[in-house]
């Protein structure tokens, strides 16, 4: 009998154009370990989740496209790993509201996104609570509840989102404890070597800093940032630092064998005109490949869409399973849904009537 592989499951939200910090520290790693085939792979667009911050139809749309584009273009392959929007998969909203009434509030109190708005509020001489929607503060159940439906034992994640995990682990056990043990507690895979990316400012790039860097930005847009990352005051001819943020980013796009010869040339006093111009050199050779595919996929939605909605399907099924073992867990009727005639393939929840 074959052995079950455990689920990887990772998401992102639909916030604006992806930048290189999201593909080095979250997505590439996700699509490289969901092409070794070690893992029954899943990977979704938290399309509700950007309802804290995004609340413009028209923008929600096209960043799930651009979401969408994203993932397909960077080497997710859709025949084997599972892509699908949060939106299109209703049980997790279910699960989500059994969740809240076993999760503390004290568990929320300690999430950083609220804490951090509070801080920031504070700093204002604003309530506390100002800007703070219960979407924002109960963020962390919803991503509770994505990733235990989906019966995930692993979740690609970047350094800052490990406490979203382990807030996850904590709501899991509290179910477990209390209703016997039916959800599936994940960990967290973090790849320490890439978990922080740098901005075009040394900081960690990040929008709220405005030091990103598109993914999918023009030749010339890439060569002009790529231009404007700030250094230190050193002359030619002085070594320069391996920490800066030039050299960090041209080891994420550069092959061992220039990484060696790079450091070479750090070490004897390469210009910073000169290192820049052999980051972009590296960096666009990477990136022109994947914003062709990208640019390819925003111009035919259409084949996007079909992927999506044969992910869903898929996903749906994992997830009526998973609710109905939970709906028998607190003794609630279990819904069924695959097996009072739903055909997934073929039927909408319209057609089929609702259970």
């Amino acid at each position: 009998m074959e052995k079950r592989r455990e689920v990887l499951l990772t998401g992102i939200k639909p916030t604006g154009t992806p930048h290189i910090g999201n593909y080095f520290g979250a997505i590439k790693p996700a699509i490289e370990m969901a092409n070794s085939g070690e893992y029954d792979s899943k990977y979704f667009i938290a399309d509700y989740h950007a309802l804290t911050t995004v609340q413009d139809a028209k923008k929600l749309k096209q960043f799930n496209q651009e979401i969408a584009s994203t993932w397909l273009a960077c080497g997710l392959n859709p025949e084997n790993t599972t892509l699908y929007r949060q939106s299109d998969v209703p049980e997790t909203f279910e699960l989500s509201t059994i969740l809240h009434n076993v999760t503390p509030k004290r568990l929320m109190n300690l999430s950083h996104a609220y804490k951090a708005q509070v801080q920031a509020n504070q700093q204002q001489g604003k309530d506390n609570d100002t800007e703070v929607n219960m979407g924002l503060y109960n963020y962390p159940i919803l991503m509770a509840a994505d990733i235990m439906l989906m019966n995930s034992n692993k979740v690609p994640v970047g350094q800052d989102q490990r406490q979203h995990i382990e807030i996850a682990q904590d709501i899991g056990q509290y179910f477990n404890n209390k209703f016997g043990k039916t959800l599936v507690i994940p960990q967290a895979l973090i790849d320490e070597q890439v978990a922080t990316i740098p901005g075009l400012d040394g900081r960690k790039m990040s929008k709220s800093y405005g030091n990103i860097i598109p993914l999918f930005g023009t030749e010339k847009e890439l060569e002009k940032l790529l231009k404007g990352i700030k250094t230190d005051s050193s002359l030619p001819h002085e070594p320069k630092p391996l920490d800066s943020s030039v050299f960090q980013m041209y080891q994420l796009f550069a092959t061992p064998e220039q990484i060696a010869e790079m450091t070479e040339r750090f070490k004897s006093g390469i210009g910073w005109g000169d290192a820049k111009k052999e980051l972009f050199a590296t960096a666009n050779g990477v990136l022109t490949p994947l914003r062709d595919k990208y640019n390819h996929l925003m111009a035919n939605p259409d084949q996007v869409e079909d992927i999506l909605q044969d992910g869903a399907k898929k996903a749906r099924i994992v997830a009526s399973e998973t609710v109905d073992r939970v709906r028998e867990a607190i003794g609630v009727a279990p819904k069924k849904l695959f097996k009072v005639g739903f055909d997934a393939t073929t039927k909408t929840d319209k057609e089929a009537g609702k259970c």
